[in-house]
Order: structure tokens, then C-alpha cells, then sequence
């Protein structure tokens, strides 16, 4: 696919992309949906509103949906017309196509607007957050530190997809500054317990996905309609307190160590643009129940990144490169099994993968299993000048995924721009 518009060949958001997000500018304040291509960033309001939205499940509804500050009216519309809104984005943005995007100058200069001149926001209103626990090695390498190999993984691991109920109202967009947490921390060493800030902190190299349509309480979802309700992915940073949470959490999980802050992208990639990077998962031993059977290609080929900017410095330091394609259970897996008590899941609700970690030193998802729990510092610049075990204050984290292959024999890259976070130091105890 051809644009008019320029795109660079490493842009994370060629036309095969068409990505939404909420967007406001220098020239309009108020939010409203976009999408973005190469550098420039196109207001789907202003599309709407010229009646560039003809296809026929969009067409009544599109200057209402396209008018809210938030995706979830959109998402609430389902696949047929997420897949109708992002074709006829295609058609619209393409070279070899008429249309009054392409050709209408007053459109064009209102509707395409230069990514440095908006600002990302929320994407959608997320009502409820889970995150999960689905990475096969992050599970036994933090088992392993904690309860030793024999028992590294809990007996239920291979039988569902462990995971928490988050905090939806701290989940922030990228950009947006995190508080290093205070909280009561136990030295292990002499049993003591002191109100102090965290002195562990971490990242989590995540992503997570937006459900778009729902279910009704007491209804489950059947894992072979799963991808009907899936709206899209974003990368994600799930903030961790290690030191808050090692005290905290039993008996019932993850809390204050959690709940502090979530950084996510500000784009949503859809599924439908990233099914041609679909791949077998890891084989499942033993089988699983029915309700989670495993289809043959239910996960992606994405590789993600995790890089650290210290205080001060210009230069980023590779933290870690791992693939989604790792993950024990899949996207589809994680909402059947959320759902199959009847649980109703709601447009918005955003779940989350848990740290992805690979089979190597390399593709460790976080600096919990980097450093082993602080004891191992890691030279990032690799000639002693950055050192760490843990994120200090200044420290910007920066997560980044890009899906890139062969597609009808062109090379495609699909990507979700940049999930960033600057560490502030605690409130004064």
C-alpha cells in the first residue's frame, strides 16, 4: 500500500497499520479520536465530519463515535466496523485512490496534522485492569530466586493463566512522569519493618490488549469467539515496587508494590494488522482444559525492547529484547479463562500480559531477574560508567515493539511507537 503522505521506511505506522488513539492539538484542545501514518497524525472527527466515513455500518454513527474523547463508543461497535473504519482509512490515505482526503486541500490541512504539533492522551476509559502472569521462564526464573528450582513453579501455573485485578486509575499514557512509591519494607535480615521509599523499583516489559466488545454477566466468553472481542494491543510498563511487594504480598498478591503507576502506548494497534505475524505458541504440557484450547496460530511474532535513558544523559542502554511469541498462554487464552466464570467483560477493560522474558540472559523482562533480586549489577554502558541493579530517580524507561515480515512479498513493519516513563523521587516521608 501507497500513501500521499510521506512515510519514512522505519516508521512504526505505514498504511497497513492504521492504529487509533485520542489526540488534542495546539490548534484544537479538545479530545477527539485519530490515527496516525508515518509522521502525521490524522483527526477522525474532521474525517467524519466531512462525511468521508460512507461505508455502511459506520456511516450513521460515524460523526458520533469519532466526536467522543475516548475510543470505547468506537470499540463498542465491533470487528465489522473497526475493520470497515480502517479500510476506509486505507482507501482515503492512499496515492492511487480519489478521495476528498487526498485531493480536498481545505480537508487535507484541517484533517492531517504533524505528530509534533498534538498531544497523546488516554486512549480509552478503562474500567477494570487485570494483569496476568503468562511468561513461562518470567515465572520460573522468579520462582526460582523465591522458592527454589523444585518448586519454582506453583502447581495451578500450567493449568490457567494466573492473574491479579490492577488498578485501572493509575494506568497513565506514555509521557507521563511516575512517583518512586513509599511503603513498608521488611529487611529480611533482621526482621525489621520500616516506612521507607522503594528501593527496588522495576519495570515490567509487557504488553497488553483492550477489549472491545463484551459479554453479559453470568455469559461466558467462548475462546473461539475470543478474537470478535479483542480491539487491539498496546505496549505496556507495569511499574513494581519489589521491595514493597515482597513484604506485602501473601497472603493475597500484589497491591501498593502494583498500584502505583501503569505506563501504556497512546496507540492501539488493531489484530487485524497484526494478523500476519500470527504464530504457533510454546506447546502447552498438559493439555488444557477445553475452555482454553489453543488454536494453531494464537501468537505473534513481535519483538520487544526495553531500553534505560540515566538522568542527565542523551543515550539510551538496552535493557532487554524478548518476543511476544514466548508467552506461555495467549491473548485469547487470557480472556476466556477471565471470562468463563460469567465474569462481563466491558469495552475498555484493559489486560495485561505480565513481563515477558525469553530463554536467554538477554531477554530478561525485567530487572528483578536481571540483577537476581539486586545482587547482580548490571554494567549497561559495559565499561562501568552506568551501572544498575534497580531504577534510580531521573531514570527514563523506554518499551517499543515492532511486528516484521514478509507480507504478499513486500517487507512490512507494524509497530506501536514508544511506551516511555521518567522516574520522580518519592514524596518526603
Amino acid at each position: 500500500m501507497a500513501s500521499f503522505i510521506d512515510i519514512p521506511v522505519d516508521s512504526h505506522f505505514p498504511l497497513e497499520n492504521i492504529p487509533f488513539g485520542i489526540i488534542s492539538s495546539a490548534e484544537d484542545a479538545s479530545l477527539r479520536p485519530a490515527t496516525i501514518v508515518g509522521d502525521h497524525v490524522v483527526d477522525l472527527k474532521v474525517v467524519a465530519e466531512a462525511g468521508l466515513f460512507a461505508g455502511p455500518l459506520l456511516k450513521a454513527v460515524a460523526v458520533s463515535v469519532f466526536s467522543q474523547t475516548t475510543l470505547n463508543a468506537f470499540m463498542r461497535l465491533g470487528r465489522p466496523s473497526w475493520r470497515e473504519a480502517r479500510a476506509t482509512l486505507q482507501n482515503l490515505l492512499a496515492t492511487n485512490i480519489a478521495s476528498k482526503l487526498r485531493d480536498d486541500a481545505a480537508v487535507r490541512a484541517k484533517a492531517i496534522i504533524h505528530k509534533s504539533k498534538v498531544t497523546n492522551h488516554m486512549p480509552a476509559q478503562i474500567g477494570d485492569y487485570t494483569d496476568f502472569y503468562s511468561s513461562k521462564e518470567h515465572a520460573f526464573n522468579v520462582g526460582v530466586m523465591f522458592r527454589g528450582k523444585d518448586n519454582a513453579l506453583q502447581p495451578n501455573w500450567v493449568h490457567l493463566p494466573v492473574g491479579y485485578h490492577g488498578r485501572a486509575s493509575s494506568v497513565v499514557v506514555s509521557g507521563t512522569p511516575i512517583r518512586r512509591p513509599n511503603g513498608l519494607i521488611q529487611d529480611f535480615a533482621t526482621k525489621a519493618i520500616n516506612y521507607s521509599s522503594c528501593k527496588k523499583l522495576d519495570y515490567e516489559l509487557e504488553t497488553a490488549f483492550f477489549v472491545g466488545t463484551g459479554n453479559n454477566l453470568g455469559e461466558p466468553i467462548n475462546i473461539a469467539d475470543a478474537d470478535e472481542h479483542i480491539f487491539g494491543m498496546v505496549v505496556m510498563n507495569d511499574w513494581s515496587a519489589r521491595d514493597i511487594q515482597a513484604f506485602e504480598y501473601v497472603p493475597l498478591g500484589p497491591f501498593l508494590g502494583k498500584n502505583f503507576g501503569t505506563t501504556i502506548s497512546p496507540w492501539i494497534v488493531t489484530m487485524d494488522a497484526l494478523e500476519p505475524f500470527r504464530v504457533p505458541q510454546p506447546a502447552q504440557d498438559p493439555v488444557p482444559a477445553s475452555y482454553l484450547s489453543a488454536g494453531p496460530k494464537d501468537a505473534y511474532n513481535l519483538q520487544l525492547q526495553a531500553t534505560l535513558k540515566p538522568a542527565g544523559q542523551e543515550k539510551d542502554f538496552l535493557l532487554s529484547k524478548t518476543n511476544l511469541k514466548y508467552m506461555y498462554w495467549s491473548m485469547k487464552q487470557q480472556l476466556a479463562h477471565h471470562a468463563v466464570n460469567g465474569c462481563n467483560m466491558n469495552a475498555g477493560d484493559l489486560l495485561g500480559s505480565g513481563t515477558i522474558s525469553g530463554p536467554t540472559t538477554d531477554s530478561l523482562g525485567s530487572l528483578l531477574e536481571a540483577s537476581i533480586n539486586g545482587k547482580q549489577e548490571l554494567d549497561l554502558a559495559g565499561d562501568g560508567s552506568v551501572k544498575r541493579t534497580f531504577i534510580q530517580d531521573g531514570d527514563s524507561l523506554t518499551i517499543s515493539g515492532v511486528c516484521e515480515g514478509i507480507v504478499d512479498g513486500k517487507t512490512i513493519r507494524i509497530g506501536f511507537g514508544e511506551c516511555e516513563g521518567t522516574v520522580l523521587p518519592a514524596p518526603k516521608l
